[in-house]
């Protein structure tokens, strides 16, 4: 009996050493796979600046920083990025606020991780001060596999820059990475693991900085996972459908964002 349980015992172990290399392989050659393919780049011809709105209305300055997500990578014109569905809105105004001239710019680059935040926001403060900042970050930190507590407070620190200066922030945390396309599964369950801790870690910076937090993958990410068409044909950027359901989860705290920076501005 001895014998058997330690024939056993090796039988397992070396099924479970093989089921391990094997587990590794897979998400290895996933990795590459999804490395290797053919992503959607930024449309040279997007403009990263523009207005919307009566010239008459009181005036809305909107800056967007972060990744591909803050310019827009998978769309072809401005109207179809976050920030231009935005700017629309909040121009559109509601009967309450009333309608508004808003400036719209985006400082944002794609690929960038939390470490860029800091050049990002320098180049926000140049000139005139925005009244409002929208940050999109946390995907290439997650799939980058970087630690989600240091990228956090990259994130907290340009958030309570920001503040600093007076301009009101609203954070849209990591999306859920699980609905993407472009990677298969398991490791597709892999990086939506990892873009939650991501998101979780953002969370809790950005509000110890005094911003407000949107989190993009609790409010949109089953709507993502249902729809393909939220996709663009990379499989990983959002469309313009995709970038339409973050702006309007999006959209509430910008707007009481936009009410708070002009209360301020008539307070001044």
């Amino acid at each position: 009996m001895t014998g058997l349980a330690g024939r056993i015992g090796r039988a397992t172990a070396t099924t479970l050493f093989a089921g391990a290399v094997g587990g590794f392989a897979l998400l290895a050659g996933e990795a590459i796979a999804a490395r290797t393919r053919r992503y959607a780049k930024p449309t040279m011809g997007l403009a990263l600046r523009t207005s919307m709105g009566p010239s008459g209305a009181p005036t809305l300055r909107l800056v967007l920083l972060g990744d591909s997500a803050a310019i827009g990578v998978g769309v072809e014109w401005l109207s179809e990025t976050v920030g231009g569905q935005l700017a629309r809105l909040l121009a559109e105004g509601t009967p309450e606020a009333g309608l508004r001239h808003v400036l719209l710019s985006s400082v944002g680059v794609a690929g960038s991780r939390s470490t860029d935040l800091a050049t990002q926001v320098a180049r926000a403060l140049l000139g005139d001060r925005p009244d409002v900042a929208v940050v999109l970050i946390g995907a290439q930190d997650a799939t980058g596999l970087r630690s989600a507590e240091e990228s956090a407070a990259h994130l907290g620190d340009a958030v309570r820059r920001l503040r600093g200066a007076g301009v009101q922030v609203v954070v849209g945390t990591c999306p859920d990475l699980g609905a993407v396309r472009s990677i298969a599964p398991p490791l597709r369950q892999l990086t939506g693991w990892m873009g939650r801790r991501v998101a979780r870690a953002q969370a809790a910076a950005v509000t110890g900085a005094g911003g407000v937090v949107v989190d993009l993958a609790d409010e949109t990410g089953a709507v993502f996972r249902a729809d393909a068409g939220t996709l663009c044909y990379d499989g990983f950027h959002p469309s313009a459908d995709g970038y339409r359901v973050w702006a309007h989860a999006l959209y509430p705290a910008v707007l009481d964002a936009a009410q708070a920076a002009g209360r301020r501005t008539i307070q001044e």
